[in-house]
């Protein structure tokens, strides 16, 4: 099967849980620079529509998608399945107790911290290689805040930041009208070497 970054939302199979769009994918993977032989983390995995895409970047590598939701889990066994990324393990847990035990990682992905935002940040930092990516989605103004104070403080960090706001245009009978997607801001913080 031949990929192409930004896999169709409706392509995703999709209960009740949270995903992150195609538009939004594809952004936070660019800023991600997945390697063909990355470790991957991916903290709030939803339906797991990012760890997949991540997973088929990195062909050689491994992705561990943490969700605390029980359908989350059966969802991203379910697309990485039908996606044929073997190299997907899908992790029952919250962060950051469910980052114990995971491997050095080249880029982890903060898609929900359950308020436990400070902990996971500071987690990651030590499970973060050297010149490693770390990519950060907020929908709220107290998280970006909360991850921009926290992580420009680390002097081992440059960080970058912006906010996305992205509108489909959906044809209605013979008129095209805009569909808002919620805005979101992406924090990408790299670990200098």
């Amino acid at each position: 099967m031949t990929y192409f970054l930004g896999i169709n939302d409706d392509e995703f199979i999709r209960g009740e849980i949270p995903m992150t769009k195609q538009e939004i994918r594809i952004l936070v993977l660019a800023k991600a620079k997945i390697r063909p032989t990355d470790v991957i983390i991916d903290i709030g995995a939803g339906t797991g529509s990012l760890s997949i895409e991540a997973a088929l970047q990195a062909p050689k590598g491994r992705v561990y998608a943490i969700e605390r939701h029980a359908e989350g889990i059966e969802l991203i066994r379910a697309n990485g399945t039908k996606f044929g990324a073997e190299n997907v393990e899908a992790i029952l847990g919250s962060a950051p107790e469910a980052l114990e035990g995971l491997p050095m990682s080249d880029v982890i992905f903060i898609g929900g911290s359950g308020g436990h935002l400070t902990e996971i940040l500071n987690q990651s930092d030590q499970l973060l290689r050297s010149q490693g990516r770390l990519v950060i989605t907020a929908i709220t103004i107290e998280t970006l805040y909360e991850a921009l104070h926290i992580m420009q403080e680390k002097p081992e960090f440059t960080v970058e930041a912006f906010s996305a706001q992205i509108s489909r245009i959906k044809q209605i009978k013979t008129s095209n009208m805009l569909q808002a997607l919620n805005p979101i801001y992406i924090i990408t913080c790299t670990k200098k070497a």
